[in-house]
């Protein structure tokens, strides 16, 4: 029997969820996440964060696994950093779904679990610097969702009028992202059993 192996990843901002480019160009330009760590070979990232995204990212070399995990029912939640402080009405738009442009075509979210963060979250430092505050305030929510469309949460609060301008995945089903710090990677017996998919209380 295969003896797999399952990885926690806080992926840094700037670096592409995959291990290598066909395309020459990207090859040269962009950083990925073979250039992290030394993984196996068959290791595969379960779901994806875009380039500018940060966080939690599960890898595993388990083909079973990552199904699992990319189900419906288990719940992703984000950090988001907004530009400026998003009103009731808001919260509401996003807690109850709504329009986004999906592969050219709209798409109506799913409802989420929204809330605004009292405190900014103590996250290490980007890379880039996010946008001075001369140019109005900024503010944190929480978003859980359980589906994963191509940048989801940055639509999502774009259509609700409050742009992202840091997203920070801290959670997937019942794993944090806890004091993890970018480019860290932990290797792990097992991710997620089946009956814990889902744990939405914070970390101690």
């Amino acid at each position: 029997m295969t003896e797999h192996r399952h990885f926690l990843l806080y992926k840094p901002f700037g670096y592409l969820s995959q291990f290598m480019s066909n395309n020459a160009r990207e090859a040269r330009k962009k950083k990925f996440l073979g250039d992290l760590h030394d993984f196996p070979a068959e290791t595969m990232a379960v779901g994806r964060l875009d380039e500018h995204s940060e966080g939690l990212l599960l890898l595993t070399t388990d083909g079973r696994v990552s199904e699992r995990i990319r189900r419906k029912d288990v719940e992703k939640e984000y950090y988001a950093q907004v530009d400026g402080v998003p009103t009731d009405e808001a919260i509401r738009q996003l807690q109850e779904g709504l329009e986004i442009a999906h592969r050219s075509v709209l798409y109506q979210t799913l409802p989420a679990r929204v809330r605004r963060l009292e405190q900014a979250p103590d996250f290490p430092a980007r890379g880039r610097k996010i946008r001075d505050e001369r140019h109005g305030p900024t503010s944190w929510v929480s978003i859980i969702v359980t589906e994963g469309k191509f940048r989801q949460v940055r639509k999502m609060t774009a259509a609700a009028g409050y742009p992202t301008l840091r997203l920070v995945r801290v959670r997937v089903g019942s794993i944090w992202l806890t004091d993890m710090q970018p480019g860290e990677v932990r290797e792990m017996p097992e991710l997620m059993p089946p009956d814990a998919a889902n744990e939405d209380n914070e970390p101690e």
